[in-house]
C-alpha cells in the first residue's frame, strides 16, 4: 500500500515538473517578444521611465516628438513636440499620469526602449537597450496647408497617395497642445486633460481626430457609389434618362423628395452626376435595389473599420438591405447620401482614392518604416490592399463623370484647367431644424494619372453655403500643394487664393 501511495506521489511530482518545463519554455521562447514589450511588464515600465522614448519623424524628416532630459530622477526624460497642435491628432502624447494617444500608443512597443539585437560579442555577453524611431507618411508642408485653409473652422481634411495608401496629411480641428501633457506636475497634466476632453460647441472634444472618429451624412459625394452600383451591378441604368422635373415621387409615401433650390434636373448617369441631381439619383437608388447598393457601399469600406494603424479608428455606415424592406423612402434617401448613412473624413478620402487607383482600394497606413538607432531598417511598411469594389475598366467609367463636375458640374471653377481635376461635391443638411450643412468635396488629380486624393468636410455650415464652395477651396489648395511637393517645389504660396 505505501509504495503504491509513493508511486502515485512520484507521478504527480513528475507531471509537475512537466508542467513547470512546459510553462518555462512557453514564457522563455514563445511569449517572450509579448511580454518583453508588454506595458505590464515590469521590467518594462522601468526602462520606459528610465531611458528617452525613440522619436516620431515625419517623411520630410521633421522630428515630430523626442525625448529630452528632465532634470527628474524619478522620470528622467521630458516628451516635447515641436509642432504642437499641427500634427498631435496623429503623434498624439504620452505622459507619466495619463493614457498614451495616438502613434506614441500604437507604436510603444518600439518607441519604448528595448533589448537591442547584439552585433557584437561585448553585446551579446551585455545586451543593451534602446528605442526604435518610428517614420511616418506625413508631410508636414502638406498639413500645414491643411490647417491654414481650414482657417480654425471646425473639420476634417485626408490626402492619400492612392496607388499605397500613404497618408499625406490629415488634420482635424478642433486640435490642442499635447505639450502641457507632458509635464512632471499632476495637476498641469490633469488640467490639460480636463480641457482636451471637454467638447467644444459643436459636440467635438479636441482630443481626438474628427478625420477618423467623426462621421457625418456624407451628402452627394455618396452619388460616386451609388453610380458605382450601376456600373458594377446593372450598366443599363446608367443610359436610362430621369425625368427632368424638380421632385421625384417616393414609393409608399405622399412626401416629396426635391432638388436643391427647387430646380429641374434629369437625364441619365453622364448628365446627373456633374450637376448632382437629388431626384434622378433618388430613382437611380431604388432601381438599383436595397441588395445592391448595400452590398456597394459595403464594397468601398463602409461597415468596416479602415486598417489605419492608429486608435479609435470608426466605420462608416449604411443602413443593411434588410433595414429598408418597409422604406423605400430610406433607400431613396440614402441612396444621395442622406437618411442614415454616415461616413468619416477618412472613409470618403478612400473611396475617392480607390476611383483614383483603377478600382482598388489600399490599406491607408501612416507608418513608412522603423529604423534602429544605428539607422538600420527594424520594418518597413508593405503596400496592401484592402477592398477591391471596381475594376479597372468600370473605374475607367466613373473618372470622366467626376471630371465633368469639375468642368461644368457644381465645381466649375473651382480648379484651374491645368490641374486636370475629378472631384465631387456634397452638402447635406443636419438638425432638425435643418438649420445646418456639412459640407464635403472628395477629389483626385491628375484625373487621367492620379498621384493624390483628397476629402474634406467641414460640418455645421450656414444653410446657405455649399461643398463647392466650403470645402472647395480647401481641396484645391490641398491638391496644389501636394502636386507642387511632387515636383520638388514649396507646397505653400502656389496659389495667391490659399492662405501661407
Amino acid at each position: 500500500m505505501v509504495s503504491r501511495r509513493l508511486s502515485i506521489l512520484a507521478t504527480i511530482i513528475l507531471l509537475l515538473f512537466v508542467v513547470v518545463a512546459a510553462q518555462s519554455v512557453n514564457i522563455q521562447f514563445f511569449r517572450a517578444a509579448a511580454l518583453n514589450k508588454s506595458p505590464l511588464n515590469p521590467r518594462t515600465y522601468s526602462t520606459s521611465t528610465k531611458f528617452p522614448r525613440g522619436q516620431i519623424v515625419a517623411s520630410d524628416g521633421t522630428v515630430l516628438a523626442q525625448s529630452i532630459p528632465s532634470g527628474d530622477s524619478t522620470y528622467p526624460y521630458k516628451r516635447i513636440y515641436p509642432l504642437g497642435s499641427l500634427t498631435a491628432g496623429i503623434v498624439g502624447f504620452t505622459s507619466p499620469y495619463t493614457e498614451s494617444w495616438g502613434i506614441e500608443s500604437e507604436y510603444a512597443s518600439y518607441l519604448i526602449a528595448h533589448a537591442q539585437p547584439a552585433t557584437s560579442f561585448a553585446q551579446l555577453l551585455a545586451p543593451t537597450s534602446a528605442a526604435d524611431n518610428v517614420n511616418l507618411t506625413i508631410q508636414t508642408a502638406e498639413q500645414k496647408v491643411a490647417q491654414n485653409a481650414m482657417g480654425g473652422q471646425d473639420g476634417a481634411a485626408v490626402v492619400l497617395d492612392p496607388h499605397t495608401g500613404a497618408v499625406l496629411a490629415m488634420y482635424s480641428n478642433p486640435t490642442y497642445n499635447p505639450q502641457p501633457l507632458t509635464s512632471l506636475d499632476p495637476a498641469i497634466v490633469s488640467a490639460a486633460y480636463k480641457k482636451i476632453t471637454t467638447p467644444d460647441s459643436h459636440g467635438f472634444p479636441p482630443l481626438g481626430l474628427v478625420a477618423t472618429q467623426q462621421t457625418f451624412p456624407p451628402g452627394s459625394t455618396f452619388k460616386v457609389i451609388t453610380t458605382a452600383a450601376a456600373v458594377v451591378g446593372n450598366p443599363a441604368l446608367l443610359t436610362k434618362s430621369y425625368p427632368d422635373k424638380p421632385f421625384a415621387r417616393l414609393p409608399h409615401s405622399n412626401k416629396l423628395l426635391y432638388n436643391d433650390g427647387g430646380s429641374k434636373c434629369g437625364g441619365t448617369v453622364a448628365v446627373m452626376l456633374p450637376e448632382s441631381c437629388d431626384p434622378g439619383y433618388a430613382l437611380l437608388g431604388l432601381d438599383l435595389g436595397a441588395d445592391l447598393m448595400s452590398a456597394t457601399a459595403d464594397s468601398f469600406g463602409y461597415d468596416q473599420t479602415p486598417p489605419l494603424d492608429l486608435p479609435n479608428v470608426v466605420p462608416s455606415y449604411f443602413p443593411t438591405a434588410a433595414s429598408f424592406a418597409s422604406n423605400l423612402p430610406g433607400l431613396a434617401y440614402s441612396s444621395i447620401g442622406q437618411e442614415n448613412v454616415r461616413a468619416t473624413a477618412l472613409q470618403n478620402a478612400l473611396v475617392a482614392a480607390a476611383v483614383a487607383n483603377g478600382g482598388v482600394m489600399m490599406s491607408p497606413h501612416l507608418l513608412a518604416s522603423i529604423t534602429s538607432p544605428d539607422g538600420s531598417i527594424v520594418k518597413r511598411y508593405g503596400d496592401t490592399v484592402w477592398q477591391t469594389p471596381l475594376t479597372a475598366s468600370q473605374a475607367a467609367v466613373i473618372v470622366p463623370l467626376m471630371q465633368n463636375v469639375v468642368r461644368y458640374g457644381t465645381a466649375a471653377g473651382i480648379f484651374p484647367y491645368d490641374l486636370n481635376v475629378a472631384a465631387k461635391t456634397g452638402t447635406a443638411q443636419t438638425g432638425n431644424s435643418k438649420k445646418n450643412t456639412d459640407d464635403w468635396m472628395i477629389a483626385f488629380a491628375p484625373a487621367t494619372a492620379p498621384t493624390v486624393a483628397v476629402a474634406v468636410v467641414m460640418p455645421f455650415q450656414a444653410v446657405s453655403t455649399y461643398g463647392a464652395t466650403v470645402a472647395g477651396p480647401i481641396v484645391k489648395c490641398l491638391i496644389e500643394g501636394e502636386l507642387a511637393l511632387q515636383s520638388g517645389l514649396p507646397a505653400s504660396g502656389t496659389s495667391t487664393t490659399c492662405p501661407s
